[in-house]
């Protein structure tokens, strides 16, 4: 057994810990940058508190921007301008608040703005530009999750958008989880139950794809299982019940175990698919993973039917069921599960044509398709594509 393990250096989890954001900030530096991933905090007042806890602490703050959108190439480029404007100096830290998207934008500029061979990030991306390489330290970096899916508070990569030409790539480095993660499930009670719903599945689906990995490792699939059993169960309430404590709570530690396992194991064809549905369709990304989890669940049951059992021991261990209906069990849960929370079954639902699947497949070869358990031809995938219309 030989294996390395990659967690930010702190977490601290916990029903209303915003409160605490001052006291912790601290021992990151003296002054916090704010990146923000929506504007309803703005509206909502958290920003402002959170300016004020932080003054309360002697820690002085900048806001710099806000994201609505996933982050791309151009907004990058233009925040780390930003920032190197606001004159980066000793005792600076970023603060990544929001979902995905803001974190994503932090973790991309904090690398960005001390590493400046070149001025556009483009050139780090995989797979895409120069190929450059992070050299520098990025600056500290503190990230408060505002929604639970992507775990993005907990992994080393952003990833990062573009329409012309068409490509999401990571911008990825070790050195870029996170310094310290602030998790306030509180925060959430206020996101809509489409946006839970979406989020949420997008940590489900990073938790199945964690654990049967063809980079799977221990820990990560201990993370996995009881992120599972959280979960499938918690996320229905949170969608249906927003103020849910108990809902909430699992929602949030489910979503940066999420986080955790993919940073170690990485994920597989849902998450290599969902990309290209993104750039190509405009999808979102948590309902483009929704939509393609159950296929491929049964695309690689031929490969994973221990896997599979060991999940359904887990999450349901009053059932007595053989390997094979274990295996079919978990399948069914997940579409049941996306049934309730509303989620096509049909790409075509979501405006998917036949003339768009070309494109769908050749933007599908990445990272996350290279962890499926199983090769995937471009031929199968098209099938499996076509099968979805």
């Amino acid at each position: 057994m030989q294996y390395d393990f990659f967690s930010p250096q702190q977490i601290h989890f916990g029903w209303g810990r915003f409160a605490e954001v001052g006291q912790l900030a601290s021992s990151l530096g003296t002054r916090g940058l704010i990146i923000s991933g929506s504007r309803s905090l703005e509206a909502k007042g958290v920003l402002e508190e959170l300016q004020q806890f932080l003054s309360r602490a002697n820690i002085s703050s900048e806001f710099i921007h806000t994201i609505t959108n996933e982050p791309e190439v151009t907004d990058v480029d233009q925040v780390t301008q930003l920032l190197r404007d606001a004159g980066i100096r000793a005792g600076d830290f970023l603060i990544g608040i929001g979902g995905g998207s803001g974190i994503d934008l932090a973790k991309a500029c904090a690398a960005m703005v001390t590493n400046q061979e070149s001025d556009t990030v483009l050139d780090y991306l995989e797979g895409v530009g120069r190929g450059l390489k992070l050299t520098q330290t990025p600056l500290p970096l503190l990230a408060i999750p505002t929604t639970a899916g992507t775990g993005s508070e907990a992994t080393k990569n952003a990833v990062i958008s573009s329409y012309s030409p068409a490509f999401k790539k990571s911008l990825r480095a070790d050195q870029m989880i996170p310094n310290l993660v602030l998790c306030d499930p509180q925060l959430a009670c206020s996101v809509p139950p489409e946006v839970t719903a979406r989020t949420g599945m997008d940590a489900i689906t990073q938790l199945l794809e964690s654990y049967i990995s063809c980079r799977a490792q221990p820990i990560p699939q201990a993370l996995c299982l009881q992120g599972l059993k959280l979960a499938l169960p918690a996320i229905t309430e949170a969608v249906e019940n927003g103020t849910s404590r108990t809902g909430r709570e699992n929602m949030a530690h489910a979503s940066l175990l999420s986080g955790i396992a993919l940073a170690n194991s990485g994920l597989g064809m849902a998450h290599g698919v969902a990309p290209a549905l993104g750039i190509h369709c405009r999808i979102p990304h948590g309902l483009a993973c929704a939509v393609m989890l159950p296929a491929t669940l049964k695309t690689n049951l031929s490969v994973c039917q221990r896997e599979y059992a060991e999940i359904t021991r887990f999450i349901a261990p009053d059932l007595s069921l053989s390997e094979a209906e274990a295996d079919q069990y978990l399948i069914d849960r997940i579409q049941s599960l996306n049934d309730r929370l509303k989620i096509p079954r049909r790409l075509s639902d979501l405006g998917v044509t036949p003339s768009q699947i070309p494109d769908l497949v050749a933007s599908s070869r990445g990272n996350s398709m290279s962890g499926n358990p199983r090769e995937i031809s471009d031929t199968e995938l098209t099938q499996i594509l076509e099968d979805l219309l």
